[in-house]
This record gives C-alpha cells, sequence and structure tokens, in this order.
C-alpha cells in the first residue's frame, strides 16, 4: 500500500520535479562540478605534463597568499568591507523594505508590481556607469558640479581616503533593491489582521513596525546574515576592480583576496594558485556558515537554518 502511495505521489507531482530538473542542473555545474578540481590548489601545473601528471607541492600554493605584505592589506579589507556592507545593507533594506510595503497598501494595483522592479534595475544600471560619468576628474558630472560652485574639483582616483565611503555607498546602492524586495515580499506574508489589532488598540505607525513587523522579520534577518557571513572572505569583483578602474593608487583601500588574486593571474597565468584562494575562501566561509548557524541555535534554535 505504502509503495502504490508514493508511486501515486510521484506521478501526481512529476511536473514539479520536471520544473525544479533545471535549477538543479545548473546547481550542479556551476557548484558542485568544479569542486571535482580541487586537486589542482596542491598541484603546480605543468602545461607541458597536463593536470594530472603534474606536480604535487602540498600547501605551497597556499603560501603565496601570505609571503606578501599586502596579505594583511586584503584580508583586512575584505573582512572589514564585508562587515559594514551586511550591517549597512540590512538596514537600508529592512527600512527600504517596509516603506515599499507601505506603498503598495495604499496602492494595491497591478501597476505597482512593475514599479516595484525599478529599484533594482536603476541600482545595477547606475552603478554599471558610476565610475566614469560621476567620477571621472574631466567629465564627471560631481567635478563638473563642484566647478559650478566655484569648487575646486577633486581627484578620486588619486585619493585612498575617501573610497571606503564610495565603495560602501555604492554596494548599499546596488543591493537595495534586491534587499527591498525580500524584506517586501516577506512582509507582505504577515497576517494583515495583527495591524489591524494594533490600530484598534491604538498602536501608532512606528509601535505597529516595533512589535509586528520587526520581530516576525526576524528569521529573514537571520537567514540573509548568516548567508552573506559564509561569503565574508568573497568580495563583489565588479565592485572592487571595475569602479576604482584598477588604479595602483588605491590599492591599499580597494584591494580584497579576489582582486588581489585576479591580479597576480594576469602576470603569473598561475591556475594553481587561484584554485588554491578559492578553495581556502570555500573553507573559511563554510566554517564561517557553521559558527553563525551554531551561535543562532544556541540563542534562538527556531530561527536556525540547520
Amino acid at each position: 500500500m505504502e509503495k502504490r502511495s508514493k508511486s501515486g505521489t510521484l506521478k501526481r507531482q512529476w511536473p514539479l520535479y520536471v520544473m525544479v530538473l533545471p535549477g538543479l542542473l545548473y546547481l550542479f555545474i556551476n557548484n558542485y562540478g568544479p569542486m571535482a578540481g580541487m586537486f589542482i590548489a596542491f598541484k603546480r601545473i605543468d602545461y607541458s605534463k597536463g593536470l594530472w601528471a603534474s606536480p604535487w607541492v602540498g600547501f605551497e600554493n597556499f603560501k603565496y597568499l601570505f609571503k606578501t605584505g599586502a596579505a594583511l592589506e586584503m584580508t583586512r579589507n575584505t573582512i572589514l568591507y564585508n562587515l559594514v556592507f551586511i550591517v549597512l545593507g540590512e538596514v537600508t533594506g529592512i527600512a527600504a523594505g517596509i516603506m515599499l510595503s507601505e506603498l503598495r497598501r495604499k496602492w494595491e494595483t497591478k501597476f505597482f508590481q512593475t514599479v516595484i522592479l525599478l529599484p533594482y534595475l536603476l541600482s545595477w544600471v547606475i552603478c554599471a556607469y558610476i565610475g566614469y560619468a560621476f567620477l571621472s576628474r574631466e567629465t564627471g558630472l560631481i567635478n563638473g558640479l563642484l566647478n559650478s560652485l566655484g569648487i575646486n574639483e577633486v581627484d578620486w582616483y588619486n585619493d585612498p581616503g575617501k573610497w571606503p565611503f564610495i565603495l560602501t555607498f555604492v554596494n548599499i546602492w546596488k543591493g537595495l533593491g534586491y534587499s527591498a524586495i525580500v524584506y517586501m515580499s516577506s512582509i507582505i506574508g504577515i497576517d494583515h489582521s495583527l495591524y489591524e489589532s494594533a490600530m484598534i488598540d491604538g498602536a501608532t505607525k512606528w509601535k505597529q513596525i516595533r512589535y509586528i513587523t520587526l520581530p516576525l522579520l526576524k528569521p529573514t534577518v537571520i537567514m540573509l546574515i548568516i548567508m552573506s557571513i559564509g561569503r565574508m572572505f568573497y568580495s563583489d569583483f565588479g565592485l572592487f576592480y571595475q569602479i576604482p578602474m584598477n588604479s595602483g593608487t588605491l590599492y591599499s583601500t580597494t584591494q580584497t583576496i579576489d582582486t588581489y588574486v585576479y591580479r597576480a593571474l594576469m602576470t603569473r597565468n598561475d591556475i594553481a594558485m587561484s584554485s588554491a584562494a578559492g578553495f581556502y575562501q570555500s573553507i573559511v566561509g563554510f566554517i564561517l556558515v557553521l559558527t553563525a548557524n551554531y551561535i543562532v541555535r544556541k540563542s534562538s534554535p527556531e530561527n536556525a537554518m540547520f
């Protein structure tokens, strides 16, 4: 009887499995398939011999990341930037999600469902051109505005001190649309009767947000933070390489592990070292996810991912 039940369930749900199949294939090809090449991190690749015949070198490739004086600098930048991005990104995303959900309640139309995608699309479009259009010394909009006000122009690409603020702003703006949509979707799922009861009891809008919206957003916030912590040793390559335009003067405040490895590869063409860096980042990210989830499970078991 149990076998028949399972067989009937599979027959009824086969369209769902077919729909899931492309996503599973993509996940396997892009996330699990490359794991077969982890052995490259422990070899010195000799292209004349091929990958399998190249000599094993143990942890020599991993040592390369820490031989240079830039190791501490790039690790510091990677971690500190990601910490700031996580905190400010979550705060601004929640705020934007709450504002959009309030607008949606007042403007309940199909047109709003289309308009809501604009923050996400515009954030990416503006970030794609911000380096050239906004910060260029000769043609940048900001320097053009400063000149019109009689203020001396700023040479952005020769002033490392300003770039932590620039990169933080750009990153928050780039991710704000996506974060707003995620949090707005979570807020829409909250039972509206809770807000109606609060209004009957005389709760102000701020109290509704504080005592209903924010507590019920807690699982979403924790899940997104844990996922972000897992990628703390990674950085947005486009953000840290393209927007500073690979300016050597800015390396002290814009260089991260990813950009450092890319520049090293451009000069050395060493895929083994690149594999070692990726392996190192993955292992540390995995440990960070387990640690963050362990802390959450100890303090709030119902909100842990596993």
